[in-house]
């Protein structure tokens, strides 16, 4: 009898349906550019792995990040909502609670394995934000964004399903956040703890977040804070300190996806696999890199900490199965993976989320959803606003008017045609008072006025 009954139960519906779910991996990279890959028309960094990657998917050329910083960003890609009603809406001290309901809880309770490996972002230790919380039966990385410049740290932290973080120590010796004798670098234990989790849970359903903090920059360090241990093939160039360095990391940023590819090809995974790749906002001009340097914006305008183009349009590409080859105008923000992943998995979607699912936009490559509103808000240096929708975007400063950019003609927002469409401006005002949820923490506020010089002594 017991055998029949475990018989039954292996050939069982519920069974069969967890061994045939899809595994999801979701890339996240660090202030990487929409023009940082050669697949996106980068001339002088190389990315073969992430080129291959392109050709074996979708090469979005409409894939939008959640914010123009790491923790908003980051946040929208955890709970499907956007910056006018997540949570985190800035670089600043907070963290998620409670209350906020993530993919890897969603994911998790419908019996998937969850690991968020890297940057996470969302809540330090002793808060309720930390990824066990939220979820994760694994961590293994970077709770702090600060914490995460460093590249040599002291340590790192892990934790299990239910555990509150504890440390990793590494050999490292920080002072005021740089290290002082450079001896492990901290890429290659969190490349290497990404990939052990997907060889661990080959035989059920995953859910892998790998967060890489390449190529971000070590901003304690000034302009030596591009943090690699070696520019590599970009030893010999004519180029500056921090540009060779800066171009080392996307291209170990681009193997050690590389290596993550490959291992779901040993283990016969890829065809069971969706694997996405983004950024979390645009390149960076920090720690000495410069983005004109290599024109990591590519034709877009702006980068990290602007609500151009160039700084919320980010390289997004997908494969998986079902999912075409080739280049693809179907819109995808940061806020629309909870309910795509969960259409991937054939679970319910939670209701009120920001974000809509795309799948089957991605499954046939045609964009039905373009023409929904898309929202941002960022809060420093007083508090700007961004809405797309359609060919249209919107920018708007408070106390300031708002700029009207029709990116079908002007993708690099040249052109204010604000003055040429009262009707449009009116309506986007509105829109922008109605598509956000007004906390007191991330009140709209006023560009302050630049400080004045002081005059010269006589």
């Amino acid at each position: 009898m017991r055998i029949l009954l475990l018989l039954c139960f292996l050939v069982s519906p519920i069974h069969l349906l967890a061994k045939e779910r899809m595994n999801i991996i979701f890339i996240l990279a660090d202030d990487l550019g929409y023009g940082d890959l050669g697949c996106y028309g980068q001339k002088q960094i190389k990315t073969p792995h992430l080129d291959t990657f392109a050709k074996q998917g979708l090469r979005l050329t409409q894939g939008y990040a959640g914010s123009t910083v790491c923790a908003p960003s980051r946040c929208t890609v955890m709970t499907g909502l956007h910056t006018g009603h997540c949570k985190i809406r800035g670089n600043a001290d907070q963290s998620l609670n409670n209350k906020d309901l993530t993919l890897a809880t969603v994911l998790h309770r419908a019996g998937y394995a969850t690991a968020c490996v890297g940057k996470w972002g969302l809540g330090d230790p002793g808060t309720p934000g930390v990824p066990s919380k939220h979820g994760f039966d694994y961590f293994y990385g970077y709770l702090n964004q600060k914490h995460a410049h460093n590249y040599y740290p002291d340590h790192l932290w892990t934790s299990g399903k239910g555990e509150e973080p504890r440390k990793v120590p590494f050999d490292n010796v920080v002072v005021n956040g740089v290290s002082t004798n450079k001896a492990t670098y901290s890429v290659d234990s969190i490349t290497a703890n990404a990939v052990k989790f997907i060889e661990d849970n080959k035989d059920k359903p995953f859910f892998l977040y790998y967060t890489p903090t390449l190529p971000h920059a070590n901003n304690e360090a000034r302009n030596k804070g591009m943090e690699i241990p070696s520019p590599g093939i970009y030893g010999d160039k004519d180029w500056p300190e921090a540009q060779k360095n800066h171009a080392a990391m996307i291209s170990r940023l681009d193997s050690d996806v590389g290596l993550m590819l490959k291992k779901l090809d040993d283990l016969k995974l890829s065809d069971n696999t969706v694997v996405f790749f983004s950024s979390d906002n645009g390149p960076h001009k920090e720690g000495g890199a410069d983005p004109a340097f290599f024109n990591s914006s590519g034709p877009l305008q702006g980068y990290k900490r602007a609500l151009t183009e160039g700084g919320i349009r980010v390289p997004t590409m997908v494969r998986g199965p079902g999912i075409p080859s080739g280049t693809s105008d179907v819109i995808f923000t940061f806020w629309d993976l909870f309910p795509t992943a969960c259409s991937i998995a054939g679970i319910d979607c939670p209701k009120n989320l920001d974000g809509v699912t795309v799948w089957k936009d991605l499954q046939t490559n045609k964009a039905t959803q373009n023409d929904r509103a898309l929202y941002w808000e960022f809060h420093e240096r007083g508090s700007k606003q961004a809405i797309r929708q359609g060919k249209w975007k919107a920018i708007k400063a408070v106390n300031q008017p708002l700029q009207l950019f029709d990116l079908s003609t002007d993708l690099h927002e040249d052109n204010d045609l604000s003055k040429q469409q009262p009707e449009l401006v009116a309506r986007f005002t509105k829109m922008m008072q109605e598509m956000r949820t007004d906390v007191p923490e991330w009140q709209l506020k006023a560009t302050p006025p630049a400080k004045k010089k002081n005059p010269a002594k006589k």
